[in-house]
């Protein structure tokens, strides 16, 4: 892993942690589950270390995939631009970069 790999992949760890360090989107099948479900995958998502190269082919820790009330939830971090008009110029400089970790049933997908 080179070393903005490296940037990148802590940056989207802090986000899974801590949705205050971007932009966190529910869809509306997670949020019919119900706000205590809801809480829960957030809690497994900020936990979430299940990553392999099937799922993170790029070492980025920006998806995953789990099991929630009988349904498979998969979350996805995207890096737009600060004003959310385009993707970021370099996902690895959060000055530039503004993190959506969007979280969903893998129907919605």
């Amino acid at each position: 892993m080179n070393a903005q790999t490296a940037i990148i992949r802590s940056l989207n760890d802090q986000l899974r942690r801590d949705f205050s360090f971007g932009l966190a989107v529910m869809t509306p099948g997670v949020a019919a589950l119900g706000a205590t479900v809801a809480e829960r995958i957030f809690k497994t998502i900020a936990v979430f270390d299940d990553f392999c190269h099937a799922n993170d082919p790029h070492q980025e820790h920006d998806f995953g995939s789990f099991k929630a009330e009988g349904q498979t939830i998969f979350f996805k971090i995207d890096y737009y631009s600060k004003d959310m008009t385009m993707h970021s110029p370099d996902p690895s400089n959060p000055a530039v970069t503004q993190r959506v970790i969007t979280i969903m049933l893998a129907e919605e997908y």
